[in-house]
């Protein structure tokens, strides 16, 4: 098959370059011209001009990827501390995408606080779901403060977002929809998105059951970490926190907090797959964050410098200081501080001699 895609790309190469095949050898052409009709039923050289210098398409081995093995090593080498999260996204997803007909859109609800890995794994899952990840014209990402700023415009919001979703679902059966600060929308907003996650063949003659959305917030945030901290006090690990606990915590919470998704009809009915909630982190977490943060920018770094790094960061509460206050999000600002520190001191130090 590569070699019949080789052909056909040298072929089309003549053409658009134009060079004058009365100068080219009649048996090459020939079998060039031959090559070209017997791969015609197997490999379409229109797509393969369009979708592979041009727009991205929406079909397997072009623009859909769906790599999950790399997915989930992906997720298992760049998130730390988040097992219910690795237990649940990566077979959700393989579920839907490998079902040609599934029953209804596939929605996951990232809730935690900030720093979790929600918005990593939002950028994981897009890098191998499609071939350009969130640069993809088939990853439409929502972003509250920005697209959904006042609380007194839910109409126009609701009728905008139907038109948005249509549109590009038409374009883009296989569309991923990420809503991001969903605990700032005004209550009300994603009520407009129902009739696309229920289990109706068609809404506006478009089907809306191959496409995936996932929310981001932080509601629910106090509740997952009490329910952690309880095991931390037990002496117990939170390996051993389960899903099916979380999801009862989550939903209420979701459901009576502020946010997008008070009192909302996707909750009343049952239209949310998976709760996935993230865990705060804890000390150990962030040093892996701050090893990973150092060696993608390329600087060698020693444990009492990752030490010294993770202490200049937050914790909570104030009796354990066991959980990182934002996460992984203060690792790169923290670690540029130090490393330019211990950079200058070293330069002052060279100056002195």
């Amino acid at each position: 098959m590569e070699f019949l895609q080789a052909v056909v790309h040298l072929l089309v190469l003549l053409l658009l370059t134009e060079v004058p095949l009365a100068r080219t050898e009649p048996l090459t052409i020939g079998v060039l011209v031959s090559t070209f009709v017997t791969s015609s039923a197997f490999f379409n050289p229109y797509h393969y001009v369009k979708c592979t210098w041009g727009t991205e398409c929406c079909e397997k081995s072009w623009g859909l990827i769906s790599d999950f093995t790399g997915m989930r090593t992906a997720l298992n080498q760049r998130l730390h501390g988040q097992h219910l999260v690795l237990q649940t996204v990566v077979q959700a997803l393989k579920a839907h995408f490998d079902d040609d007909s599934p029953q209804k859109a596939l929605v996951l609800s990232f809730h935690g606080w900030t720093g979790g890995g929600k918005n990593l794994v939002s950028s994981i899952i897009a890098e191998h779901l499609y071939a350009k990840g969130m640069k993809s014209p088939f990853v439409h990402l929502f972003v509250t403060s920005f697209d959904f700023p006042h609380s007194e415009n839910v109409d126009i919001y609701k009728r905008q977002l139907r038109s948005w979703i249509i549109g590009n679902v038409t374009a883009c059966k296989r569309s991923l929809f990420i809503f991001d600060q969903l605990h700032l929308m005004a209550v009300g907003v994603m009520d407009a998105i129902e009739p696309f996650i229920k289990q109706y063949s068609q809404v506006n003659g478009v089907d809306f059951r191959k496409s995936t959305f996932i929310f981001i917030s932080t509601m629910g945030s106090s509740d997952i970490t009490q329910r952690a901290l309880d095991y931390f006090q037990a002496g117990k690990p939170r390996e051993k926190i389960s899903l099916h606990e979380m999801e009862k915590i989550i939903t209420t919470a979701a459901y009576n907090e502020e946010g997008g998704l008070r009192f909302s009809q996707l909750i009343k009915s049952n239209l949310i797959d998976h709760f996935v909630p993230f865990l705060p982190l804890e000390r150990q977490h962030v040093m892996l964050c701050i090893c990973d943060y150092l060696k993608s920018k390329g600087h060698k770094s020693t444990e009492d410098q990752i030490e010294a790094i993770t202490h200049s960061l937050d914790y909570f509460p104030a009796s354990t200081q066991i959980y990182s206050a934002s996460g992984c999000n203060g690792v790169r600002c923290k670690a540029d501080l130090f490393v330019h520190a211990q950079k200058d001191k070293k330069d002052r130090f060279h100056d002195d001699f």
